[in-house]
């Protein structure tokens, strides 16, 4: 299978999924969610294949979410196979597949890249990495697993810092907090996430899958609340507001959500 905004290897029990947009900071659009969704697919598809590792390209960026210049330009995330943004099916299928994934963080995860390391099942962080969210600078936010989901890794403080502040954290106060597992140099990075791949490997592989299952199932009525917030996400991004966040991103300007606020 051809992939243009990703990479998809086997090596040995581990599938590699790489996104690689290195000159938009492995941001996503459309086509890059819908190739992730049929990378993640064919992983589980894959008896050889026994765990996940989902990484980005280059040494800058994990992945810093949606493609805030894209929706600047089109105002959506550009064409899509089913003509719908499927980043809510491609979350659920980050926790739904029966095997571990790991989040290999070579650079900057921010925004909807911030999330897609948090729904991994694990995350090995380069030593410049760094974390945040950026959505309420630019116009956007995940109201489900993004922020739920999250005040259960770093607890309600915390994940409430994330979001209302949108600082970014460097991989040792991330590994504190217990966002990320480990910490590695960057030139040990993959080969790390390989070696735990290989370690989950040896495992059994329907052990696993239970109890992959049972971690999920005391969050997975998060799962409705994720679905309210793609559905108000939809909305927000095409107000006024959200597209004020998007456009002051492009122009590189400091957005005035102020003036496009309704309070009633």
């Amino acid at each position: 299978m051809e992939f243009e905004d990703i990479r998809y290897e086997i090596d040995g029990p581990a599938a590699v999924v790489t996104i690689d947009r290195p000159e938009r900071y492995n941001a996503f659009r459309g086509r890059t969610v819908d190739e992730l969704i049929k990378a993640f697919r064919l992983a589980w598809a894959d008896k050889h294949v026994q765990a996940v590792i989902l990484t980005g390209t280059g040494e800058k960026a994990f992945c810093t979410g949606g493609d805030v210049k894209q929706r600047a330009e089109t105002g959506d995330y550009g064409p899509t196979e089913s003509g719908m943004f499927e980043i809510g099916n491609l979350h659920k299928l980050i926790r739904d597949i029966p095997k571990p994934v790991i989040a290999a963080v070579n650079g900057v995860a921010v925004g909807g890249g911030h999330v897609l390391h948090v729904l991994c099942d694990v995350t090995i962080a380069s030593e410049t990495a760094r974390f945040g969210q950026a959505g309420p600078r630019v116009g956007s936010f995940d109201a489900g697993f993004g922020s739920a989901y999250l005040a259960r890794v770093v607890g309600e403080k915390k994940a409430r810092e994330i979001w209302f502040f949108c600082r970014q954290y460097d991989a040792a106060e991330a590994e504190r907090m217990g966002l990320v597992n480990a910490v590695v140099p960057p030139g040990e990075l993959l080969k790390t996430a390989k070696a735990w791949a290989g370690e989950a490997a040896e495992k059994s592989p329907t052990a696993l899958r239970f109890l992959k299952q049972s971690f999920n199932a005391d969050t997975d009525h998060q799962a409705g609340l994720s679905n309210l917030a793609m559905s108000a996400l939809d909305l927000f991004t095409a107000s006024p507001e959200g597209l004020e966040g998007a456009q002051a991103f492009a122009e590189k300007r400091k957005p005035d959500f102020v003036s496009h606020v309704n309070w009633h």
